[in-house]
């Protein structure tokens, strides 16, 4: 990598494990793209690494469609000129019982969790490619990838798809010195959280990690920001936990 500063490109910033990862990228001194379909949010966090004496810019996306994501890559590289970082992290939960499941509602978070999460590798590995960038996708993944949970039918299909194609990807990818890195948070107390709030279920779910409390945002995202370093390139197509045990104590 040259020592020309890189460029992170956050998908899902407006809140969340994307509002910190960009804070924590910029504070490092990365130049931050905070993309997200919410605007007054996404600006939020733009402001916020402003304040602190970072750099970053905002780019609404919509992460279900691929030609909004092809431009975000494009605008980022039109804007900075160059992509190292693409963190796929949009994602939304809509908890329900699988009985009574809605067929737009599992359709909506197809699209955004995992749809969005193919559409960002495609678009960034195109464009590192390109540019010769010996680059890193990470994309956020879950312990639902893994562990069954009731009213997460088609989170789980979603975070198992992610895992797997971060996989996939990275096999391929690895002859253009491209990493691809699965992050699998677990309990985290984040916007999508309430939805299980509302059930009932997180507190039963908080009592199953280290230290009986909810995974804060910004410990999932120092993660993201340790995997994204050339100190951290032996790690590909692996998924990196960041779920205080959960899947351990489960």
């Amino acid at each position: 990598m040259s020592n020309e500063k890189r460029v992170a490109v956050i998908t899902g910033g407006a809140s969340g494990i994307g509002r910190e990862t960009s804070l924590i990228f910029a504070k490092k001194g990365d130049r931050v793209i905070v993309a997200d379909y919410n605007e007054a949010g996404g600006k939020e966090t733009v402001a916020l690494i402003e304040k602190n004496g970072g750099e970053a810019a905002f780019i609404q996306v919509d992460v279900s469609n691929y030609e909004s994501v092809e431009a975000l890559v494009e605008q980022t590289v039109l804007q900075y000129g160059r992509i190292d970082v693409m963190f796929n992290n949009a994602g939304i939960g809509l908890p329900t019982p699988v009985a009574a499941l809605d067929w737009d509602a599992y359709h909506r978070v197809i699209d955004v969790n995992q749809h969005g999460v193919a559409y960002g590798i495609i678009a960034a590995s195109k464009k590192m490619r390109e540019l010769g960038i010996k680059g890193v996708i990470i994309n956020t993944a879950s312990v639902f990838g893994f562990l069954a949970s009731a009213g997460s039918f088609a989170y789980h299909a979603t975070k198992g798809a992610v895992i797997m194609m971060s996989k996939s990807a990275a096999l391929e990818l690895a002859q253009y010195d491209i990493r691809v890195v699965a992050v699998a948070p677990g309990v985290v107390d984040t916007p999508i959280i309430q939805g299980y709030k509302d059930l009932g279920m997180a507190d039963e779910m908080a009592h199953k990690v280290m230290g009986g409390k909810l995974t804060q945002p910004e410990a999932v995202a120092k993660t993201v920001y340790l995997v994204s370093l050339e100190e951290a390139e032996a790690i590909n197509g692996s998924v990196v936990m960041a779920d205080q045990g959960y899947a351990s104590f489960k």
